[in-house]
Order: structure tokens, then C-alpha cells, then sequence
């Protein structure tokens, strides 16, 4: 097994929320290949308030325990897969804040997204695109979309088809592919 450590970070904290079933399935499945360490990280278990530090994240000052335990916790990882739900369109607002924390944690990183919902989180992947491009984490292009019609049986139990495994293959492939590619980065050596 290589040393990258990836982040399963399930993106809503939501009552009833789906997307549980979602990243420990990811995460089993990612450990199952042996190639990487998949490890949850659950946002109900970093409460982070409405975003409050007084100076930007890019400046790296924290001044909020909840924050500095939320940067060691992030700091850690070389990769992420972001499981999110699509809450009108977008990703959700936990999610969001918990992304803005944070910069240089992220940068030079690699990610990757699974997302849920009634046209599989399409567009919740897209606007996570965008965020991610401006903090210098590499998106990759496979993206895992699970529809609530074809991916859960009566819209409440997780049962993914086989027909996702293609996709979650190549997602993984190219997710380790990437935060491996940017370590020397991340050391501060020269590419």
C-alpha cells in the first residue's frame, strides 16, 4: 500500500441524510484496493460555527480552536473525495463553510466527487468544481453521480448497482493518481 491518505469528507449533516451509506461505501471500497488509506472524515463531527475568523484563510492565522483542530484534521490528508448531496443546485451550506475555513490545507491537493440526488448531484459536482479550482485542489475528472431512482431501493436504503463500479474504479485510479503527482508540491520541492 502506497502512504497517501485520502478524505472521505461526507458533506452534510443533515437528520436522515443519506449520504452516510454513501461514504463508508466509498471508503470500503477505496481501502479494498489496497493502493491508498480511505478514512471518513464526518463533518457532524466538527462542529464549525458560520464562519468566524477575523483574517482570511489564505493568511493561515486561526484563531479558533474549533479552527486549528479543523486545519490539523485536513492538513493531514493528500486527497479527498467529497460526498454531497445536491440541495437546490448546489452543494450544501455545511459543506461550504467548512471549505472556506480553510486555503492552504487544501492546496496542492488532489479531490474527487461523489455526489446524490434526483439528477445524481450533477450540479452540486459543478459548482464544487469551482470552489476547488480556486483553492489549487486538482478536481478529477471522473465523478461518481448516484441517481435516488437507481441507486437506493425505495428512495430510503443504499444499494448501489454494479453499474457504478467502471466509474468508481477510474475515480479512484485517477484521484491517487493526481495527490500522489502533487506531493513533491506539497513538500516544497520543485516539480
Amino acid at each position: 500500500m502506497s502512504d497517501l491518505r485520502i478524505a472521505v469528507i461526507l458533506g452534510t449533516t443533515r437528520p436522515g441524510r443519506r449520504g452516510e451509506a454513501v461514504a463508508q461505501w466509498i471508503v470500503e471500497r477505496g481501502n479494498a484496493r489496497d493502493t491508498a488509506r480511505y478514512e471518513l472524515v464526518d463533518l457532524a463531527d466538527y462542529p464549525l460555527p458560520h464562519l468566524d475568523e477575523v483574517n482570511s484563510a489564505k493568511m493561515g492565522q486561526y484563531e479558533g480552536e474549533h479552527t486549528k483542530t479543523w486545519s490539523a484534521v485536513i492538513d493531514q490528508y493528500d486527497g479527498f473525495v467529497f460526498v454531497t448531496p445536491e440541495y437546490n443546485a448546489s452543494i450544501s451550506g455545511v459543506l461550504k463553510n467548512a471549505i472556506d475555513y480553510l486555503y492552504a490545507e487544501w492546496t496542492n491537493k488532489a479531490a474527487a466527487f461523489a455526489s446524490y440526488g434526483v439528477n445524481g448531484g450533477m450540479r452540486a459536482v459543478q459548482q464544487l468544481r469551482t470552489i476547488a479550482s480556486e483553492l489549487e485542489l486538482a478536481g478529477v475528472r471522473q465523478s461518481l453521480n448516484l441517481s435516488v431512482f437507481a441507486d437506493w431501493q425505495e428512495f430510503t436504503t443504499f444499494a448501489p448497482g454494479a453499474h457504478n463500479d467502471p466509474t468508481l474504479e477510474t475515480m479512484f485510479g485517477q484521484l491517487e493518481s493526481w495527490a500522489g503527482a502533487l506531493q513533491p508540491l506539497r513538500a516544497g520541492v520543485a516539480a
